[in-house]
C-alpha cells in the first residue's frame, strides 16, 4: 500500500497546485487603428492607385491647340471631322501636324471657339467636306482602367470584411465584433487606490461580521481548511434593506483579507446587444482568477438574477437571461482552489432565481438588518470620529431617538449636523445641531410658506388629532414632536417613535396606528365638518398597514390564516389568490378602516377639550416637543408599552 503524495504547491502562486493547468498568458494589447480607420485607409489606397493607373495607362492622346491653329488647318483643308458642343470643338486631322511652338506632331485635337469670333466656320467646314457631329466625344478608357474602376468597390468591401472578421475573432468575448466592450475591470487593491476598509469601520451588525470572518479566514489560511477537506464558499449573498452597509461589508472583507476587490453593478452587464453582458461576466471572472485570491462584488444582483419567466428587470429578456446563465456557469467552474469568492448584494432576495441561490453557487445567504440601539450608537461613534463634538453631546440618547435608521441614514444625520454647525459658525457639533438635523432628516426641511389663518387653524386641529389619539391609544408609540411648520410636502407633522426597537407587531398595536393615522381626518370632520386633501399621506399609510393585516399576516377571521396578497416572487410562480378571495380582502380592509375611523371620531369627541388645548398651543407656538405636548393635553406619559 502506497501513501498518496499531496500535490506540491507553487511557491509563487500558492493557490495553484503542481499539475494544474498553467495560467493563461496575459493578452497582448491590440494594435492598429480600428475598423473605421482601416476602412478609410483601404479606400484611400484603392482610389490613389486607381487614379495613378488611369493617369498612366488611360490618358487621352488629344492635343489642345489654339483656335488660330485650328482655323489655319481648316483653311488648309487638313481637318477631316469635328465633334462640337457649344463653343468646344474636338476633331481629327487628315495628316499629322506639327505642334505649334514645340516638338512633335498631333492628329487629334481640341480647341475652344472664342465668343467674339466672326469667321465663317460653317462655310469653311462644308467647303472642305468636313464631317460635323454636334455631340460631345465620349472619352474612351483602356481595358485596365475599366477593370480597376469595376473592381474598386469590391476591393473596399473585401477589405472591410477582412477587418471585421479579424476583429470578431479576437473579441468574441465582448459581444458583436467587440461592440460595447469596456476596459478590462481593474481591482481595488487595499492600501493603494483608497483607504483600507476593515471590520473596524463596520458596526451594529456583529452577527454578520461573524459570518463573513470565516470567509476572511479562508482567504488568509486556505491550506488549513484544505487539509480537513473543507472548501471555500463560492458565493455569499448579502440581503437587506438599502443603506444597511452591504457594500461596506464586502469592502471590509477584502480589506481584512488584504486581497484585490473587483466591484461591479449588475446593471452594467445589461446592454441592448445580446451577448455583451455575458462577455463582460466572463472577462470579470477571468481577471479575478488572474489576481487570485480575490473578491468579486456584484451589487443589485436582482437586476439580472430575477426568477426566469417573471419578465422583470432591465434590458432585453434574452440578454438578461444570457447574463444570468453566464454567472451560473462561471460559478460552477470554481473548484474551490482558485481563491475567488463572489459576494453579491440585493434588496429583494425573494425575487432571485432559485438556481442562483442554491448551494454550490451562493452557499451562504446573510441577512443584513437595520442596527439595534447599541448598534446605532456604535455607528454614530464611527461617523463622528473626525467630527468635533461638544462635551454635552450624548450619542446614546441620539441612538434612542433614531429607531429603524440604517447606517447610511445615520451617516447622513451626522453630516447634516456638521453642515448646520458650519452655518452657525460653531467650532463643534452640539446637541442642538444633532436635534435639528434629525428633524430635517425625519420631517423634511422647513418651507417658508405663509398660510391663510383658516387653513392654518385646520392644520393645527389636524396635527392635534394625530397627537391626541397617539397619547390615548394603549401601547402606541410616544409622541415626540408636533408642529404646524410646513416641512417637505407636509403642512404639518406629528412625529411618534417607540422607546425601544420593535421586531414584531400585534394586532392591537397595528389598529392603534391606524386609529392614530386617521386622527387628522377625524379631527377636521369633527371640528369643521369637512375633509381636506391633507390626509393623503395618512390614507396611504393606513392602506399599507391594513393590507398587511388582512392579506399577509392573518389578522382577519374572514380571510383566515393565509397569505392572500403574495409577494412578487410568489406571483411569478402562479401563487396568486382567487378573485373571490381578493374581493373578500377588499371588504375586510374597508371594514377595519371604517371601524378605526369611527373609533377615532368617538375618542376625539369625548376628549374635545384636550383637542382644543393642543390646537390652541400649536397656533401660539407652532411647535411642541414631547413634554410640552403631554403637559398641554393633560395626559400622563406611559413608559411601559403594551403588545
Amino acid at each position: 500500500m502506497t501513501n498518496a503524495v499531496p500535490p506540491r504547491q507553487d511557491p509563487e502562486q500558492p493557490w495553484r497546485s503542481e499539475g494544474a493547468p498553467p495560467p493563461r498568458p496575459p493578452r497582448r494589447p491590440r494594435r492598429g487603428i480600428g475598423v473605421w480607420g482601416g476602412m478609410i485607409v483601404a479606400a484611400l489606397a484603392v482610389f490613389l492607385i486607381t487614379d495613378l493607373l488611369l493617369s498612366v495607362f488611360g490618358g487621352s492622346s488629344t492635343r489642345s491647340v489654339p483656335y488660330t491653329e485650328f482655323s489655319k488647318e481648316l483653311s488648309a483643308g487638313n481637318v477631316t471631322k469635328i465633334y462640337a458642343k457649344g463653343d468646344a470643338i474636338q476633331g481629327e486631322l487628315r495628316k499629322p501636324a506639327r505642334v505649334p511652338g514645340g516638338s512633335g506632331t498631333y492628329r487629334e485635337f481640341s480647341t475652344l471657339r472664342p465668343s467674339f469670333a466672326d469667321d465663317p466656320v460653317w462655310s469653311e467646314l462644308t467647303k472642305h467636306d468636313v464631317t460635323v457631329t454636334a455631340e460631345p466625344v465620349v472619352q474612351q478608357r483602356s481595358f485596365l482602367a475599366n477593370l480597376l474602376i469595376s473592381l474598386a468597390p469590391m476591393l473596399v468591401l473585401v477589405a472591410l470584411w477582412v477587418l471585421i472578421a479579424r476583429r470578431m475573432s479576437g473579441a468574441l468575448s465582448g459581444g458583436l465584433g467587440g461592440l460595447g466592450r469596456k476596459a478590462p475591470p481593474k481591482p481595488v487593491v487595499p492600501g493603494e487606490d483608497s483607504k483600507r476598509t476593515t471590520f473596524e469601520d463596520v458596526a451594529g451588525i456583529d452577527e454578520v461580521e461573524a459570518e463573513l470572518s470565516e470567509v476572511v479566514d479562508f482567504l488568509k489560511r486556505p491550506d488549513a481548511y484544505r487539509r480537513l477537506g473543507a472548501r471555500m464558499p463560492r458565493g455569499v449573498l448579502l440581503s437587506g434593506p438599502p443603506g444597511t452597509g452591504k457594500t461596506l461589508l464586502a469592502r471590509a472583507v477584502a480589506g481584512e483579507a488584504d486581497v484585490p476587490f473587483f466591484s461591479a453593478s449588475a446593471s452594467e452587464f445589461i446592454e441592448m446587444i445580446v451577448g455583451v453582458g455575458a462577455g463582460r461576466v466572463r472577462e470579470l471572472f477571468a481577471e479575478a482568477r488572474k489576481d487570485a485570491p480575490s473578491i468579486i462584488f456584484i451589487d443589485e444582483i436582482d437586476t439580472i438574477g430575477r426568477a426566469r419567466g417573471s419578465g422583470g428587470g432591465l434590458g432585453g429578456h434574452d440578454e438578461r437571461e444570457q447574463t444570468l446563465n453566464q454567472i451560473l456557469t462561471e460559478m460552477d467552474g470554481f473548484s474551490g482552489s482558485e481563491g475567488v469568492v463572489v459576494i453579491a448584494a440585493t434588496n429583494r432576495a425573494d425575487v432571485l432565481d432559485p438556481a442562483l441561490t442554491r448551494p454550490g453557487r451562493f452557499d451562504r445567504t446573510v441577512s443584513v438588518s437595520p442596527p439595534d440601539r447599541g448598534g446605532r450608537e456604535a455607528i454614530l461613534r464611527i461617523h463622528t470620529r473626525e467630527v468635533p463634538l461638544a462635551p454635552d453631546v450624548d450619542l446614546a440618547r441620539v441612538a434612542r431617538t433614531t429607531p429603524g435608521m440604517t447606517g447610511a441614514e445615520l451617516a447622513n444625520l451626522t453630516n447634516e449636523a456638521a453642515l448646520l454647525a458650519v452655518k452657525r459658525d460653531r467650532d463643534d457639533v452640539g446637541p442642538g445641531e444633532l436635534s435639528d438635523a434629525l428633524e430635517k432628516v425625519q420631517l423634511g426641511a422647513e418651507r417658508p410658506l405663509v398660510m391663510p389663518e383658516e387653513e392654518r387653524r385646520r392644520t393645527a386641529y389636524h396635527e392635534s388629532g394625530h397627537a391626541l389619539l397617539g397619547m390615548l391609544q394603549p401601547g402606541a408609540d410616544p409622541v415626540r414632536k408636533v408642529t404646524i411648520v410646513p416641512r417637505g410636502r407636509a403642512l404639518g407633522v406629528t412625529l411618534s417613535t417607540p422607546d425601544a426597537d420593535r421586531y414584531a407587531y400585534t394586532e392591537p398595536y397595528l389598529r392603534g396606528r391606524v386609529i392614530g393615522a386617521l386622527g387628522g381626518m377625524a379631527a377636521e370632520q369633527t371640528v369643521f365638518g369637512v375633509v381636506t386633501t391633507g390626509a393623503e399621506s395618512d390614507l396611504e399609510q393606513v392602506t399599507n398597514i391594513v393590507r398587511g393585516m388582512v392579506g399577509r399576516w392573518g389578522m382577519s377571521e374572514r380571510i383566515g390564516r393565509l397569505t392572500a396578497l403574495p409577494q412578487d416572487a410568489q406571483q411569478a410562480y402562479g401563487l396568486s389568490a382567487a378573485p373571490a378571495t381578493l374581493d373578500a380582502v377588499d371588504a375586510e380592509m374597508r371594514r377595519i378602516v371604517d371601524e378605526c375611523y369611527e373609533e377615532a371620531g368617538r375618542l376625539l369627541t369625548a376628549h374635545r377639550p384636550q383637542l382644543d388645548a393642543l390646537a390652541e398651543a400649536l397656533l401660539e407656538r407652532e411647535t411642541l416637543d414631547e413634554s410640552e405636548a403631554y403637559r398641554t393635553a393633560g395626559i400622563p406619559r406611559l413608559t411601559k408599552p403594551e403588545g
